[in-house]
């Protein structure tokens, strides 16, 4: 069976000998840091709309964790490619009990299994992925119905169903229920200590309002908005500068949408074990060989929508 592309660039047909070092270096502090610093926004948020609870801090409040959700899967994403950390337990005892737990049962060497394959096939028939893609373009109105849904929680609601349907399979009441908490126990345990955080703090009402109506609206939108940037309306063959692309992005879009130079797709493939703080070095040395015209790039989501729909 063929799975893997052919013909494809490797990392050394763009990048000498000392720069794939210096790119594929893992700094355990820089990780640490990323990890304090995407759940620090989290927290932080919680504060602040706790003290100055209204329409506007809630709104924002939503976006920005609905943002640094998807940080907690972009990082996790660096750990499944085992680049957090160089102890591989340390680095897979993060992904699952600090980046994916909190909102998620699935487990790093499941997630590993199942992205590889999307490494290895990228826009190919073989690539788990390419559902995502395939489709596009697409019209604005059939882009609009999606966002609709994405923004009032059907999305969300839709995939967490599956998710504990999935949980709760077995013959008997009791195979149900071990099946149930083998897979959800951690979570519920987790998200119990954040509801009592909030009930300690006089507000539990935010627990839903600032960790699931996130997770189920703002972050299922941009998780969406990011999909579309790294591989929808690319040409889907085997070459690694056109099948991928790299989203240049202002402030606010890496504030609310694309953390932890997640917007560097095309990087990423080219050099899959270099870490998420050193893809926009990778995109520079690129840049520096003349390259930019044979990249897939576009600036900003705007820019990605306008080939992407019709």
């Amino acid at each position: 069976m063929q799975t893997a592309m052919q013909n494809v660039q490797r990392p050394g047909d763009y990048f000498s000998v000392s720069q794939l070092e210096s790119l594929r270096s893992i700094s355990s502090a820089r990780s640490t840091l990323a990890i304090l610093h995407c759940w620090g926004v989290i927290v932080a948020t919680w504060v602040v709309v706790s003290i100055w609870t209204n329409p506007l801090t809630l709104v924002l409040g939503v976006m920005v964790i609905g943002a640094r959700q998807l940080g907690l899967a972009v990082l996790n994403h660096d750990g499944a490619h085992g680049l957090l950390y160089e102890n591989r337990r340390l680095n897979d005892w993060v992904c699952e009990w600090v980046l994916s737990r909190p909102l998620t049962d699935e487990k790093v060497d499941n997630y590993r299994a199942y992205h590889l394959k999307h490494h290895a096939n990228t826009q190919q028939e073989y690539d788990p992925d390419l559902p995502l893609s395939k489709p596009f373009p697409i019209s604005k109105a059939s882009f609009r119905r999606k966002v609709i849904r994405d923004l009032t929680g059907q999305t969300g609601w839709d995939q967490y169903g599956r998710l504990f349907s999935a949980a709760f399979k077995g013959d008997t009441l009791r195979d149900r229920l071990g099946r149930s908490w083998r897979r959800l126990g951690p979570n519920l345990l987790i998200n119990v200590v954040f509801l009592g955080c909030f009930a300690a703090a006089g507000s539990w009402y935010l627990y839903f309002v600032l960790w699931w109506l996130p997770a189920l609206t703002w972050n299922r939108f941009i998780v969406r908005l990011r999909n579309i940037g790294e591989h929808a309306a690319v040409q889907d063959n085997d070459d690694r500068l056109r099948n991928t692309r790299t989203t240049l992005t202002s402030w606010w879009e890496r504030a609310l949408i694309a953390p932890y130079s997640v917007h560097y797709h095309l990087e990423h493939h080219l050099v899959v074990n270099c870490p998420h703080y050193r893809l926009a070095q990778a995109h520079s040395m690129l840049l520096a060989q003349g390259l930019r015209e044979q990249m897939e790039i576009r600036r900003g989501y705007r820019g990605v929508l306008d080939v992407a729909l019709y």
